[in-house]
């Protein structure tokens, strides 16, 4: 008997590590579903290789429930979740407009916990279910210059060590935590260097190794609960 297609819903997948596991997944067969806020750049090009693209801006609660209801409505099942979608915004940021606070923490915290809790019938109707969040090597050990966006990324990581316990052994749940796997354009030389200096295999990672790494956990079915660092050792350096 032909297995059931497989389905994936990524958050953020219009850019950057988002859209290359979309590209990845896809041509491995599965139904993708692209979720996209402002970031539409790779979308079309996901849509022309068969990927169904969703627009949600996370940072509305409501928003993700309509989200949410839109994918009840049309899948059966859900084989991979991964809550990548982020904002990045330093203290001066968050501390000189609120609704940038609060997107941080909608975004890294309260979308997450609304798309695990309301889609986990469909992840339990996949033969292997599995959440992977993206958290940070930084949750562990935060920067002073982005305070908000460490406390929303642990509580991220907090979420995964509970939703593991509540929702095995039907639904797996694990995280990535990435570090310097591609630079931003805004990065300047210097500051390139200094990251790569405080890096222990003096590497840009690039983003196969996060690919590898979801595929790593969703073929070993004895993983959940678990945090892997995806950072060329730099979390050793902070």
């Amino acid at each position: 008997m032909k297995q059931q297609q497989q389905v994936a819903l990524i958050t953020g997948a219009g850019r950057r590590f988002g859209f290359a596991l979309a590209q990845a997944l896809l041509a491995e067969g599965y139904q993708v579903i692209a979720h996209y806020h402002t970031s539409r750049d790779g979308v079309a090009e996901l849509e022309q290789l068969g990927a169904h693209s969703i627009a949600a801006d996370l940072a509305d609660p409501q928003a993700v429930l309509a989200m949410i209801a839109s994918i009840k409505q049309r899948y059966q099942q859900l084989d991979l979740l991964v809550n990548n979608a982020s904002c990045f915004f330093n203290n001066q940021h968050v501390d000189n407009d609120l609704s940038a606070l609060q997107a941080v923490f909608q975004v890294h915290a309260v979308a997450p916990y609304l798309l695990i809790h309301g889609l986990t019938e469909l992840l339990q109707a996949a033969d292997n279910g599995l959440v992977v969040n993206i958290t940070d090597i930084y949750v562990d050990s935060p920067s002073t210059n982005y305070i908000a966006y460490c406390a929303a990324k642990s509580a991220l990581a907090n979420l995964t060590l509970a939703f593991a316990k509540q929702l095995a052994p039907t639904v797996r749940v694990n995280a990535i935590q990435p570090g310097p796997i591609l630079f931003l354009p805004e990065h300047d030389s210097a500051h390139r260097q200094q990251v790569l200096a405080q890096t222990p295999l003096k590497l840009e990672g690039g983003l196969q190794p996060m690919i590898d790494t979801v595929r790593f956990l969703r073929d070993n079915r004895f993983m959940t609960g678990e945090s892997i660092k995806v950072d060329g050792g730099r979390a050793l350096n902070i």
